[in-house]
């Protein structure tokens, strides 16, 4: 939308969320449609923090502020109550934001001096690598009315999808290919230019395909499992805050986890051993593992092998 005119928050909107949403149009224009969407949920919880602080204007904005609100992302760090990883996202935000409504980097900060440094490499084996304790998580979604999310979960799951691209995937569609090819093409709700100018093809096993059947009936008439009466933004609120009180907290974080113990199913199919992350280090040769990161990155969506280290882990 871009700059519609007066002085407050250098004249992108009356509001800093609103301001904020603008510039991100202004900056990105057509295109990269899900990190724009990131970026507008992520400084929308930096407004809130500001007009809590009495500030709701961009051009009031300063660095000590912006410091104490990493300072306040680092406490719930410490507590365990947010990763390092989206905080530093959420300050990175902030960053991108304020660059475009000032037009210049004067309040820029460093994420990672402020809440610390994340590792890029899995440790742990993600929690969603237990079939069961997925199955538990899906039958109490179903039970509290929820087939939607349930299934969002479920594809998640079984394709290694992020959030947006189940929500927005087209089961009958999919389906259709899975019964002729064996595998789907993920083209909806995508990063970068995969599922646009480059296929993205995922194989579909026999319980993944029971999943795709699920979600067609329900998608029934509709293009994808985002309800008719709802926006993407208003299903995705509901659909996080439905898990967290589903979920427990020590269980499944959220839809990515799901999308990592895909990952490392596919390593231990492709490599015939678990993934570097579940047993601690690698233990294929480096050959056959990087054709197997290469498989994976492809499947997820990635451009680079090296990013598949934070799904299954270390190459060493």
């Amino acid at each position: 939308m871009g700059k519609v005119g007066g002085k407050r928050n250098y004249g992108y909107g009356k509001t800093l969320a609103w301001a904020g949403k603008n510039a991100l149009g202004d900056r990105y224009g057509r295109g990269h449609y899900a990190s724009q969407a990131a970026h507008v949920a992520r400084w929308r919880q930096f407004a809130a923090y500001a007009k809590a602080k009495d500030i709701k204007d961009a051009r009031a904005l300063t660095r000590n502020f912006i410091n104490e609100y990493g300072k306040t992302l680092m406490e719930q760090v410490r507590k365990g109550a947010m990763a390092i990883s989206y905080a530093q996202n959420l300050l990175s935000t902030v960053n991108v934001v304020t660059e475009t409504l000032r037009g210049d980097r004067t309040l820029r900060i460093s994420p990672a001096n402020l809440v610390g440094t994340r590792t890029h490499v899995r440790q742990n084996a993600p929690r969603g690598l237990d079939i069961d304790q997925v199955q538990q998580i899906v039958a109490a979604l179903k039970v509290n009315n929820e087939p939607r999310v349930a299934l969002v979960a479920e594809l998640a799951r079984r394709l290694g999808l992020r959030f947006r691209e189940a929500t927005l995937l087209d089961a009958k569609k999919a389906l259709q290919q899975a019964d002729s090819k064996g595998q789907v093409n993920i083209t909806a709700g995508t990063k970068g230019a995969r599922g646009k100018s480059k296929d993205r093809w995922v194989p579909v096993t026999a319980r993944a395909k029971h999943t795709l059947l699920e979600a067609a009936h329900l998608q029934d008439d509709g293009r994808n499992l985002v309800p008719e009466h709802l926006s993407f933004k208003q299903w995705r609120d509901h659909a996080y805050h439905v898990w967290s009180q589903i979920t427990g907290p020590n269980s499944v974080k959220g839809f990515h986890d799901f999308r990592a113990a895909y990952a490392c199913d596919r390593y231990q199919e492709v490599t015939g051993h678990a993934a570097p992350c579940v047993v601690g280090r690698r233990i294929v040769d480096k050959a056959i593992d990087q054709s197997a990161r290469k498989t994976i990155a492809q499947e997820l969506g990635h451009g680079r092998t090296d990013v598949v280290a934070a799904y299954v882990g270390s190459t060493r």
